[in-house]
């Protein structure tokens, strides 16, 4: 029996990275650029790397770090690596 991967939804995605950030979810627009809009330093990019490797039991490798600038480039990382799992 496969096990199934914990389903990909775009608001607990939102908050999860808020939660990372210590800012309000709201903060967390689709487009918002978690660097230049959100101060996200290499830090915490990490921390949202295994936050979410842990939590979607996927690999993400540091190559798709700068992949991780919003809530819609990360998703949609995420939502490939969840395919091919």
């Amino acid at each position: 029996m496969v096990q199934q991967s914990l389903a990909l939804d775009l608001e607990d995605l939102r908050e999860t990275i808020a939660n990372i950030l210590d800012i309000d979810t709201a903060e967390v627009t689709d487009d918002a650029d978690f660097v230049e809009d959100l101060d996200m330093d290499s830090l915490l990019a990490l921390e949202i790397l295994v936050s979410l490797e842990r939590k979607y039991q996927v690999k993400i490798g540091e190559e798709h770090m700068k992949e991780v600038r919003s809530l819609r480039s990360t998703y949609s990382l995420l939502a490939t690596k969840l395919e091919s799992a």
